[in-house]
């Protein structure tokens, strides 16, 4: 499946604030950094004009983040975090012994947790995929991206509440 194709769970106030974040940049962004490679051209020489090149940078960056937002958010599936039964889902919150350590995080798109100092998970990361669906209770084990075998234990699983 590609990153395109993907469907994301977002909470409105992340939709709200992606969407603004993407109208800034397809608008302001992108006549600011026009204004920026336009004044460093009329400088002369581009082969040997740091600021060209740095503004040009700048705008492939811009162009990027206005393609992910775009992508993320045509593709998301915006409402409130699902009620928490038990199971792993994206947009819930996840207390789990990981390789014997406790560990609490969320799983879904980073962008839902943005401003806390929850760790994000996406579904598709090697944990994410090996609980999607787990139960309190319930064990499994992983191959992280070194080759290791992680062993897993979902010991709690709560609803997502914006903190």
């Amino acid at each position: 499946m590609s990153q395109e194709s993907q469907v994301t769970f977002l909470t409105q106030d992340a939709y709200d604030r992606l969407a603004a974040e993407l109208e800034e940049l397809s608008v302001n962004g992108r006549n600011e950094i026009a204004k920026r490679i336009e004044a460093a051209r009329e400088e002369g020489d581009l082969k040997e004009n740091g600021g060209y090149h740095a503004a040009k940078d700048e705008q492939g960056k811009i162009e990027a983040r206005i393609v992910q937002l775009t992508n993320l958010l045509r593709n998301a599936t915006v409402g409130e975090a699902p009620e928490s039964h038990g199971v792993v889902e994206p947009g819930t919150v996840i207390t789990a012994t990981i390789a014997g350590d406790e560990s609490v995080f969320l799983i879904g798109n980073r962008e839902i947790a943005a401003g806390t100092d929850l760790p994000v998970y996406s579904e598709q990361s090697p944990l994410g995929a090996a609980i999607l669906g787990l139960k309190v209770g319930e064990k499994t084990e992983y191959t992280a991206p070194n080759g290791r075998q992680i062993k897993v234990e979902v010991t709690k699983v709560e609803t997502y509440t914006g903190q």
